[in-house]
């Protein structure tokens, strides 16, 4: 990709995410975009390591536009929980059982070592949660250790989950 184009999409993207409130998550390109719109832009040929530092600009550059603006206010986040308190905190949060708990996004690390999904895969969640896939496909990549996901709320009660740095995703049920 030419540096020119990156520029353009860089300039265009940041001029988009500036549009959204503080109070949104910020959404990396990779789930802002379709994976052809990703590969239209030449974002695929980023490394990993590239991608995370655009997306780490546009996320700062989008919070400093923000507060330029006075529409943001920094919520600096509490620290993670311990473990011992994440087992507490996921049984009481009922999200991902059919039927019960509130329907927002979920974002947690996978314990351990990541290579992706074959199937039948069971993704253990720092949080406490334990989700299992719940849709046949594959997808492998290099391994990682404690990633960063989310899994976000789907159609007919169904729930997604991605791992942060790819655009793929898996619908997942939630087991424990």
């Amino acid at each position: 990709m030419s540096a020119s184009r990156l520029v353009s999409v860089v300039v265009f993207l940041t001029l988009v995410s500036g549009g959204l409130s503080a109070s949104q998550p910020f959404s990396t390109l990779e789930e802002r975009m379709t994976g052809q719109e990703f590969r239209e832009a030449g974002l695929h040929q980023l490394s990993d390591e590239e991608l995370a530092a655009l997306n780490r600009w546009i996320r700062e550059r989008s919070l400093t536009l923000e507060a330029y603006r006075g529409e943001a206010t920094v919520d600096r986040a509490a620290p993670p929980p311990a473990q011992d308190d994440a087992e507490a905190d996921a049984a009481e949060d009922r999200r991902g059982f059919r039927g019960e708990g509130e329907r927002s996004p979920i974002n947690s690390r996978i314990v351990g070592s990541f290579t992706g999904w074959r199937g039948d895969t069971e993704f253990e969640l720092e949080n406490g949660m334990v989700w299992r896939q719940a849709e046949s496909g594959e997808f492998a990549v290099r391994e990682m250790h404690n990633p960063q996901v989310e899994i976000r709320p789907g159609l007919f009660g169904t729930w997604r989950l991605s791992v942060e740095g790819y655009n793929s995703v898996v619908r997942v049920e939630r087991i424990r």
